[in-house]
């Protein structure tokens, strides 16, 4: 078999043979006549320097081939005979480094910081980032004083915003701070002054004023980047109010929502308002099938929504119990200027 420099092949026989190097790829046949395994655990026997749960990773990241095809489930069954590809990302940093990125701070005293965060900005890092992201900006601005409840990778993470999503976020200093916020979080605000509401520019005009979805999320079975209602999924609840709908041309053609959370699931706004046939504008993942009601806009719009190019989105309402004096804090966020451009360019009869 013919092997790259940073390539190494393996045949299972019982016991593994593979000595720890930084590879990139390996290749793997299992011996024949083993009996069937969990993928997942095929992998950790035969490569022990890498954790089960890493490869569980990969393999859901479609990093992990099964006789040339992708398979990403980690509990699928393999037997002897396999051959079994794996690619392996270079370590990430140990830790992440502080970087002079600009930060929007509303409010910070010895226990937390509240950020305005822009789109486009990651919270922490992760697979592929390593850089770049609010963790970065935070420990150039705040250096040892955040929490590191977190671990070295999200020090003073108390709850996260999507990368393409603007908005409030909240986080802790020191680890006090950090357990009593996380604890307002946890509680969602039934037994607690914690509220966050986000403003959306979506789709089409909700039939109602106001509604409430509730229907529980888990992964898309058939995507890795998705979340999808499913039966089992954790449970999950959103509470809409329509304030605004546009009209170009005599139609309808979309409208200013607040979505507030009772719950906090990844994705949760996004596929909630694309279950009642209102996605939310620019949004890749859950409203590509609405690509075409472009068409139905006019210049000025169309411009601002391609201008956007992510989802309109905004956490614009964050309120929680401060976790020092225990006053109620609550901080408000104006719409960033991509959206209320196309808030105003919609708003042509």
């Amino acid at each position: 078999m013919l092997q790259a420099p940073d390539q190494v092949a393996l045949s299972v026989a019982g016991t593994a043979v593979l000595q720890p190097q930084p590879m990139e790829r390996l290749d793997i046949t299992l011996a024949d006549g083993d009996p069937p395994k969990r993928l997942d655990a095929a992998l950790a026997a035969a490569w022990p320097e890498i954790s089960r749960a890493r490869f569980q990773r990969l393999i859901r990241n479609g990093q992990v081939r099964l006789d040339g095809e992708a398979i990403r489930d980690p509990s699928a069954r393999v037997a002897g005979g396999a051959n079994l590809s794996v690619t392996v990302p270079p370590p990430e940093p140990a830790e992440p480094a502080a970087e002079p990125i600009p930060l929007n701070v509303v409010f910070e005293d010895d226990d937390l910081i509240v950020v305005d965060k822009p789109a486009g900005l990651v919270v922490h890092p992760g697979a592929g980032t390593h850089s770049g992201t609010l963790v970065n900006a935070l420990l150039h601005h705040a250096g040892d004083s955040l929490s590191g409840i977190g671990g070295v990778a999200r020090p003073g993470i108390v709850h996260r915003l999507d990368k393409d999503t603007s908005g409030l976020i909240v986080i802790a200093k020191n680890d006090a701070a950090h357990k009593a916020l996380s604890a307002q979080f946890a509680d969602h605000g039934r037994s607690g002054p914690l509220e966050r509401a986000y403003k959306a520019l979506v789709w089409e005009v909700p039939a109602r004023a106001s509604g409430t979805i509730d229907a529980p999320l888990g992964r898309d079975p058939r995507s890795a980047i998705r979340m999808a209602i499913r039966k089992g999924g954790r449970r999950a609840v959103t509470h809409w109010r329509r304030d605004r709908h546009f009209t170009q041309a005599g139609r309808d053609v979309a409208a200013l929502v607040e979505c507030r959370l009772e719950t906090g699931r990844t994705h949760q706004i996004r596929v909630h308002m694309a279950s009642i046939g209102n996605p939310v504008m620019g949004d890749p993942v859950y409203a590509s099938g609405f690509k075409s009601k472009a068409a139905l806009l006019d210049e000025p719009a169309r411009d601002a929504l391609e201008a956007l190019n992510r989802q309109a989105l905004h956490a614009f309402l964050l309120s929680f119990r401060h976790p020092g004096h225990d006053k109620v804090m609550r901080f408000e966020s104006t719409l960033p200027n991509d959206m209320s451009r196309l808030a105003d360019a919609l708003d042509t009869p």
